[in-house]
């Protein structure tokens, strides 16, 4: 069973439950997986199924939380004999003189030794790299996947292995958060998260996602601003006093509005300008004067 597979399954699961279907059809699921699913931990991250059956542990009904407990059980030794395999990898004395050379972990993102990439980083795509995304049934979050991976890989050497992992968990932590891949805030997301990665200045930014410094959870709700890198915060404060600089010269023409109210004599005869104060993508600010009180403010 692999990973589109296993999330499939865990989704019905899910749902039977929240249903309050027959518990035939929970258990039914649950053995399913006892039986057919071997998940690695990577898979387990990125579907968070260990999660969601854990959870299952304390239903109400007696066979589906003993069916929930013996899966996690399972699944837990499966985890516990994974790390300890790769942890015999990684020891040079662990290996017999006369045994083959493990073979270096695959694209697609399998066990083994993590292989550094040695072509070109600034080019780097999932495509051209044989790097498997199709991660869940979905077409839209693999596309997804896909994006985020090319924004992580953008200037790094990382491994494809370590890099498609975090692809995986950040794309599904949007998904979690926006609970579903059609929604226009989904796809806004994950646009904006790529662009960010992508920056040439958000180095510092790329490197604390793969590292897991910034957890796929926190950095699938970073506003625009967080993502920021330093140099981009530095430009947009320097945009910001050259525009308050050009603003607060002195206008030989103002234009005169009567919708406008002065909020201290109540009077309708408000002479404003405009100016880019901020960013590209912000309002403009309104520098306002009443000519009648001569009472000054302004606002976006």
């Amino acid at each position: 069973m692999d990973q589109r597979e296993l999330e499939s399954h865990v989704k019905a699961l899910t749902k039977s439950v929240a249903a309050n279907e027959p518990p035939e059809n929970a258990i039914k699921l649950l053995d399913s997986l006892k039986k057919d699913a071997k998940p690695t931990e990577e898979m387990l991250r990125a579907t968070r199924a260990g999660v969601f059956v854990g959870r299952l542990r304390l239903n109400s009904n007696k066979e589906i939380a003993r069916a929930a407990a013996d899966l996690v059980l399972k699944w837990k030794k499966l985890v516990e004999a994974e790390k300890k395999q790769k942890s015999k990898m990684g020891s040079p004395s662990s290996v017999p003189a006369s045994s083959p050379v493990p073979a270096p972990a695959s694209a697609s993102g399998g066990g083994g030794p993590k292989k550094a990439f040695t072509g070109n980083p600034e080019t780097r795509r999932h495509e051209a790299e044989g790097v498997d995304v199709q991660r869940t049934a979905s077409k839209v979050r693999n596309s997804c996947i896909g994006l985020i991976y090319n924004g992580i890989a953008y200037l790094s050497t990382e491994s494809s292995s370590e890099i498609i992992s975090r692809a995986v968990a950040v794309e599904h932590a949007v998904y979690v958060h926006f609970k579903q891949e059609e929604s226009a805030e989904y796809k806004k997301k994950i646009r904006s998260l790529f662009a960010n990665l992508k920056n040439k200045s958000s180095t510092e930014l790329r490197k604390r996602v793969l590292s897991g410094e910034i957890s796929a959870q926190k950095f699938a709700t970073m506003t625009d601003d967080e993502l920021k890198s330093e140099e981009q915060r530095k430009m947009d404060a320097e945009l910001e006093r050259e525009n308050m600089k050009k603003a607060q010269v002195p206008q030989e023409q103002k234009s005169i509005s009567d919708s406008l109210e002065c909020g201290r004599c109540k009077m309708k005869k408000v002479s404003y300008t405009q100016a880019q104060t901020r960013s590209a993508d912000e309002p403009m600010t309104t520098f306002c004067e009443c000519m009648n009180c001569g009472h000054r403010w302004k606002f976006s």
